[in-house]
């Protein structure tokens, strides 16, 4: 029996018979995660990473993160002075972009940016874009984020929610990525944010959600 790493509940199991993978799926929440004996270990994961073409010269890349900020930042950037991009990759895009409408960003990534900037800091927003579905606990992640924001401040995540009918799941694009382990609903987020201390002001297009500190 597996138990779901947001809430506790039982679930169901799905099979991956062509590539030998099992993921569960939530009963409750609707949290779907690949079982932890699949994972790869960090050195395949940088690989992967590294084979992304995350930069300026990638224009639909650029523009997927303008209209990123023009949709979940830019209604509440006028109470916002300092940021955090945590997972910001190889090619900080993001954080240029927010420097580029006057925020004071700091960035951190695993990675390419390891140092932990953000330890003696709170920040009035922190974006993480494609970094959840790499989590293994996704909650532990949260909850440090939420230590780190400011009162009232907000924590803005990008990560595709999975498909509800698991054959659909299965021949779903966005799981394909080995690296890519947990999948999140609007209900998980919304259980997370209450554990946390957040609370979910508004999900975006089934790849955005909007956390603010309570």
């Amino acid at each position: 029996m597996h138990f779901c790493k947001i809430c506790g509940t039982a679930g169901t199991s799905i099979e991956d018979e062509k590539k030998g993978l099992t993921y569960h799926r939530c009963g409750s929440c609707g949290f779907v995660s690949l079982d932890d004996k699949y994972m790869v270990d960090e050195v395949k994961e940088k690989k992967q990473y590294d084979a992304h073409n995350n930069g300026f010269e990638n224009e639909g890349y650029v523009q997927m993160f303008e209209d990123f900020i023009d949709l979940s930042i830019t209604p509440y950037i006028s109470t916002m002075n300092t940021a955090l991009e945590f997972g910001s990759g190889p090619g900080p895009v993001l954080s240029k972009l927010l420097e580029d409408r006057g925020l004071e960003v700091d960035i951190y990534d695993l990675y390419y940016s390891p140092l932990k900037v953000y330890e003696t800091k709170k920040y009035d927003l922190i974006t993480s874009t494609e970094v959840f579905e790499h989590l293994q606990k996704p909650l532990e992640v949260l909850e440090l984020l939420g230590e780190h924001t400011n009162d009232n401040g907000y924590i803005v995540l990008m990560t595709k929610f999975p498909p509800k009918d698991d054959k659909v799941f299965l021949a779903w694009w966005y799981r394909r990525d080995p690296t890519h382990i947990s999948f999140f609903t609007p209900k998980s987020f919304e259980i997370m944010a209450k554990k946390v201390g957040l609370k979910v002001l508004k999900t975006i297009n089934e790849n955005i959600v909007i956390f603010q500190k309570c």
